[in-house]
């Protein structure tokens, strides 16, 4: 349209105004305006509420008498074609709060107004995306949860069709869902391992509808279970030989005795004491007498000697034949007397301290590993560490009580093992072996700390001298060579290169030597 025709359709509306003024009243007001359909509403906003929700908000110019609201599945890109996945009719303001939509679902949303005597407006449109649902409820952990499966909830009546079994983010099973599970909103899975973390989707075809991590217990393989609140004193007492005793995380205190110290837990069948979660602490605060020629095994626990009687770790009380005590994989720490004591003639077949870490051991009256009348026919302490412990003492004593043992020729290793600080002192040593016919085997070991001991691994003509191989002395005195002390015998193969420990004062002994790495010395924690 050129510039002068422009002009002249302006004028002609100004015509047409103009007439429609002359015509009408002067004094009379203009009452109202009259439309065809009804206005469209205006600023329409969708908002995700609760994963699954969808919160309508708009406006519009004049008030309507309703609006109707449609929401379309699966389309983001506003078609809005098709049969409405929700239709809501007879709305009569804003803001709507649409629920329990499908999780993980792209809806187009239109909403019209609906006004009396004119026509609908024309839709407004939006979009929004729900979340990923998440109706799954937290399993317990004891009554949902066993060593091998799992029940897992939901909401009942919630649809479902399958549940995916992900460990280290990898599917290893699935389950279809049936109706009656969805029915009860509970589904169990079986066949899984022991002490592993899953992850667990509920799906309903492609969406999910929940997400849940777990972790199965420990397989107790027929082991009766006890709970920090239960008395440990009564399991024991009532268990039969044989009995493994699985202790759930926690704190387990030995009854007090007459002066008000924690006691001792009497030991006198055949058991087993391990904890039922590897990963938590599981801790007994006691001291333990040994009867009636029991066998004892510990495994993953720890062991306090916090305010105890003052007495021995483990104390052979009675003369007899025993069993095996195996300690292995235990936090050991903070007791008067040293770990073992047999001042009876108690013949045990054998000792093995395995993967221990062994710390503060006062050894005040006692030496750490301590027979006087008793016979161990084996004694192995292996990938062991042992510090803050027996610091004027001795190491080993094993005192000669042959003749009442005839025919036994005990054998003793220490393999792989981090020894720091024991035996400082001018009048100690490592290895006071008595009883006669003894063999020893001192391999792989890192020793440290010892720059006063006196008389080495041994003063002793019975003690046998050991079989050295790729073992490491720092700061120490007569263990390698003679330093002026009363050793009878060294370990010339040895090396006295520093290892660099991470922190030893804070218990740390993390190699920072290569070599003694790459030789692996020492216990297999700090490598």
């Amino acid at each position: 349209m050129n510039i002068f025709k422009k002009i002249n359709h302006i004028l002609c509306i100004g015509a047409v105004l103009l007439t429609a003024a002359a015509c009408a009243d002067p004094g009379e007001p203009l009452a109202s305006v009259d439309y065809d359909r009804a206005f469209t509403p205006t600023k329409l906003k969708a908002t995700v509420q609760n994963k699954t929700y969808i919160k309508l908000t708009w406006e519009c110019l004049t008030k309507a008498d309703s609006y109707v609201v449609e929401l379309f599945a699966d389309d983001l890109d506003m078609k809005c074609e098709g049969t409405p996945a929700v239709v809501k009719e007879d709305v009569k303001e804003s803001p709507i709060l649409i629920e329990d939509l499908e999780g993980e679902t792209g809806y187009s949303i239109r909403v019209k107004a609906v006004k009396q005597g004119v026509k609908d407006s024309k839709w407004a449109v939006t979009s929004a995306k729900t979340a990923t649902e998440q109706i799954f409820k937290q399993p317990d952990q004891d009554k949902d949860i066993t060593h091998n499966s799992v029940t897992l909830s939901w909401t009942p009546g919630a649809t479902a069709t399958e549940i995916v079994i992900y460990k280290d983010k990898q599917a290893v099973t699935t389950y279809s869902v049936t109706a009656a599970d969805v029915a009860a909103g509970k589904a169990t899975i079986t066949g899984l391992d022991s002490e592993t973390t899953y992850t667990a989707k509920l799906m309903n075809g492609k969406k999910e509808r929940g997400s849940m991590d777990f972790t199965t217990n420990i397989d107790l393989g027929g082991a009766t279970a006890v709970h920090p609140e239960d008395d440990l004193a009564d399991f024991i007492a009532d268990a039969n030989d044989g009995d493994v005793l699985a202790l759930f995380p926690g704190t387990y205190t030995a009854p007090l005795d007459e002066n008000g110290k924690v006691g001792a837990l009497d030991i006198t069948k055949n058991i087993s004491l391990k904890a039922a979660k590897k990963t938590e602490q599981t801790v007994i605060n006691a001291n333990f007498t040994i009867k009636n020629g029991a066998s004892l095994i510990i495994e993953n626990l720890e062991l306090s000697g916090e305010n105890t009687n003052g007495n021995q770790i483990f104390d052979y009380k009675e003369a007899g034949n025993y069993g095996e005590l195996t300690i292995k994989e235990c936090a050991i720490s903070d007791y008067t007397k040293g770990f073992y004591y047999i001042n009876v003639a108690a013949k045990i077949s054998k000792i093995t301290i395995d993967k221990c870490i062994i710390s503060e051991i006062a050894c005040e009256g006692g030496d750490l590993f301590d027979s006087r009348k008793g016979c161990i026919e084996e004694l192995s302490i292996t990938n062991s560490t042992i510090f803050n412990s027996c610091k004027a003492r001795d190491f080993i004593r094993y005192d000669d009580a042959s003749k009442a043992f005839a025919g036994v020729k005990p054998v003793i290793t220490v393999d792989h093992c981090t020894i720091d600080g024991v035996c400082n002192d001018a009048t100690k040593r490592l290895l006071y072996v008595r009883f006669k016919g003894n063999s020893i085997t001192f391999t792989n070991n890192m020793v440290s700390n010892m720059p006063d001991c006196g008389r080495g691994f041994s003063d002793q003509k019975n003690t046998a001298t050991p079989t050295f191989k790729n073992n490491n002395y720092w700061n120490t005195k007569n263990l390698i060579q003679s330093d002026g002390g009363n050793a009878l015998f060294f370990d010339a193969s040895g090396t006295a290169e520093d290892p660099q420990y991470a922190s030893y004062a804070e218990g740390n002994f993390t190699l920072g030597n290569d070599d003694l790495k790459e030789r692996q010395v020492g216990a297999p924690d700090w490598y």
